[in-house]
């Protein structure tokens, strides 16, 4: 297909950006969603067989969704097992909006803490944190329990690239387990010793059988806990460059030298190619390479510091 053709292909300005349409995954015969049903399917029926054996499931979400991030599907199969949430990348997100969550879990009522696992001072905090939960636990079935078993053992759940993997590896002070930016990458369930008292359960990321929310679906593409190769790369970029308009971004207005917020989504496109060189042969803009650029601009927390969506005025559960 010609350059130009290609561009005008995808040019917005005067159009509102469509979202793509639901994915149900595995419910299509793509190659792209058979991810799920393989590994994934597998990987939540071995989760379920090792609940007996463990204290506490640690779910780690990412606190930029701090409700989208979170699986419903993970979360009624685990049932009544005490759990911890832990908010990782608190600082890729909106200290604001940080507030607010924070105030709204409390009242939720799950143990919870925002965290930025690369922050080796929070370490501490969490386990001590998962400790006394365990410790609360054992004390109200039995005092004798807590006496006689000092052992704990912990699972680790939650979607793909939240940073469970780069967790375990912090605070056991090793690369224990394989860590990549590719969503998916801990194929098999591992433990890993973390001091003489404390063991991880440490599980593959898992997705839910379906996200029903156009907009969501979205927000988990561009933190990057559902693959590229699925959504694409053109819809999460164009929907941040529309988010950081409107939001008036001043991170993403410096980082593409852009003049104005007074931009459709094109002219942007277009500007920030130009400013980074993302052309093709006769000065075209090479927009596959500015999807690419903005998306891991996002992700490296080039563009500033954010939270998608607000917390609920009425919710049912966490």
């Amino acid at each position: 297909m010609p350059p130009y053709k290609k561009f005008n292909k995808v040019t917005v300005s005067t159009k509102k950006i469509e979202l793509p349409k639901k994915v149900k995954i595995g419910a299509e015969p793509k190659a792209a969603f058979n991810w799920f049903p393989g590994h994934m399917l597998k990987a939540m029926r071995e989760i379920k067989s090792k609940l007996g054996m463990v204290d506490l499931v640690i779910e780690i979400r990412d606190a930029r969704v701090p409700l989208v991030s979170g699986n419903k599907f993970l979360n009624d199969n685990i049932g009544a097992k005490n759990r911890l949430i832990l908010f990782n990348k608190t600082n890729l997100a909106d200290p604001v909006m940080v507030e607010k969550w924070h105030a709204w879990f409390t009242k939720e009522g799950t143990p919870f803490l925002f965290i930025n696992c690369l922050d080796k001072s929070s370490h501490k905090l969490i386990l001590s944190t998962a400790r006394k939960i365990v410790e609360s636990k054992r004390q109200a079935s039995s005092a004798e329990a807590v006496a006689v078993k000092t052992k704990y053992k912990l699972m680790i759940i939650g979607l793909p690239n939240t940073g469970k993997s780069t967790f375990i590896n912090q605070i056991a002070n090793r690369n224990a387990t394989k860590t990549a930016d590719k969503p998916g990458e801990t194929q098999v369930q591992l433990w890993v010793n973390i001091d003489e008292d404390l063991q991880l359960l440490d599980t593959p990321g898992i997705m839910p059988p379906e996200v029903e929310n156009e907009e969501h679906r979205i927000w988990l593409s561009v933190i990057n806990a559902i693959p590229d190769e699925i959504i694409g790369e053109e819809d999460p970029a164009c929907y941040l460059v529309k988010y950081f308009l409107r939001k008036k971004s001043q991170a993403f207005l410096e980082r593409y030298k852009l003049d104005s917020f007074e931009l459709t989504v094109d002219e942007a496109l277009v500007k920030i190619a130009s400013v980074r060189g993302c052309l093709l042969p006769k000065g075209l803009p090479d927009l596959e390479r500015v999807f690419k650029l903005i998306l891991s601009d996002f992700r490296a927390g080039e563009l500033g510091k954010v939270c998608f969506g607000a917390p609920p005025v009425i919710t049912h559960s966490v």
